[in-house]
C-alpha cells in the first residue's frame, strides 16, 4: 500500500470513527471492484426498503468449487439509520472468498419498529433460503451475519423461531449466524434510538436474543471488540457465548484488544486491516471459505 492509500484509509477510517454505527461509504472508494458480480435493488417484499444487493464470486472461481455458501449481512445503526449501499466493503470481502453474499435494506425506526426490522430480517432470510441455488449457493449452507444492531437481527433470526415461521421457514435451516458487536442482552433501554426503535418503556422482554437461546440453535460465530464503548462486549457476547454453550451449542469467540464498536466492522475492508485486529479470518474459516481472495485482483 502506498503511503498516499495509506493516509487516505486513515482518514477515512478516523471519519467512521467519529460517525459512530452510521454507514461507513468513504470504505467502498478503498476496495477492488473487480472482484465479484454484483445485481442490486432486488425485491424480497413489496415495501420500498425490503429490497437487497447480492454479490457473487466470479465465474472462474464457481466453476472450481461448485456451490457456496450465502451470507446474508445486516448492517448497524440503531435501528435507525443505515443503508446496503454503504456495505460494498464486506460483500466484496467475502465475495473474493468465495461466498455469495446477500445485503438487505431494512425497515428503520422511527417510521417502523420492533419488531418490523426482524419481520424484514426474516423476510430477507426466506429469500435466501428460496433462492440460493439460483445465485450459485448451496441452500443447506445459508448463513446469517450482522453487525451492531444489524447483529442482533441476525441473532433474532437465528434464534426466535418465531420469525422464520411466519414466513414458513425454520432457523434449522441456517447453517450458522455470525454476530458482531451486537446487542444481546440490554433491558433497561438507556440509548434515546433504541428506546424510540423498541417503544421504551412498553417494550416486551421477549425482544432480547438471550431470552430464546435453547439446544437448537445454529452454530454461532461471536465476535467483540475489547474498546467497545457502545455495546457492552461482557454483557452482550460474553452472556451470549456462555448461555449457547450451556445450551450445548458450538459457539466460537474472539475479542480484539485493538478495535472499537466501529473500527470492528470497517476492518473488514482490506485497505484498512492494519488496524490490529484480523477478523476476516476467523469468519472465513466459520465459513469455510479460502483464506485468500480467489481472484488476483483482490490482492
Amino acid at each position: 500500500m502506498t503511503f498516499r492509500r495509506f493516509a487516505s484509509a486513515l482518514a477515512a477510517l478516523a471519519a467512521a470513527v467519529l460517525a459512530a454505527c452510521s454507514p461507513v461509504k468513504v470504505l467502498n472508494g478503498l476496495v477492488p471492484t473487480d472482484t465479484y458480480q454484483f445485481e442490486g435493488g432486488i425485491a424480497y417484499g413489496s415495501a420500498p426498503r425490503q429490497r437487497l444487493d447480492v454479490y457473487q464470486p466470479l465465474p472462474s472461481t464457481l466453476t472450481a468449487r461448485g456451490a457456496r455458501p450465502l451470507v446474508v449481512f445486516f448492517f448497524g445503526g440503531t435501528w435507525s439509520s443505515g443503508d446496503r449501499a454503504s456495505y460494498r466493503f464486506i460483500g466484496e470481502a467475502l465475495a473474493a472468498r468465495g461466498a455469495v453474499v446477500v445485503v438487505p435494506d431494512y425497515g428503520l425506526s422511527p417510521a417502523f419498529t420492533y419488531p418490523v426490522f426482524v419481520r424484514d430480517s426474516a423476510l430477507a432470510v426466506k429469500w435466501a433460503l428460496d433462492n440460493a441455488a439460483q445465485w450459485g449457493a448451496d441452500p443447506r449452507q445459508v448463513y446469517v451475519m450482522g453487525h451492531s444492531s444489524g447483529g442482533y437481527n441476525a441473532a433474532m433470526v437465528a434464534l426466535d423461531a418465531r420469525w422464520l415461521a411466519e414466513v414458513g421457514a425454520s432457523p434449522k435451516q441456517l447453517a450458522g449466524w455470525i454476530g458482531l458487536a451486537g446487542p444481546y442482552d440490554f433491558l433497561p433501554i438507556g440509548d434515546p434510538q433504541a428506546q424510540a426503535a423498541f417503544n421504551w418503556p412498553d417494550t416486551p422482554r421477549d425482544s432480547q436474543p438471550l431470552a430464546h437461546v435453547g439446544p437448537d440453535a445454529p452454530r454461532t460465530l461471536l465476535l467483540a471488540a475489547s474498546k467497545d464503548h457502545l455495546v457492552d462486549p461482557d454483557r452482550n457476547t460474553g452472556r451470549m457465548a456462555a448461555a449457547l454453550r450451556a445450551a450445548g451449542v458450538p459457539v466460537q469467540v474472539q475479542r480484539f484488544d485493538n478495535l472499537s464498536h466501529v473500527t470492528l466492522i470497517g476492518a473488514f475492508a482490506r485497505p484498512v486491516q492494519w488496524l490490529g485486529g484480523p477478523v476476516l479470518p476467523p469468519v472465513v474459516g466459520f465459513l469455510g471459505l479460502a483464506s485468500e481472495p480467489s481472484h488476483k485482483g483482490a490482492r
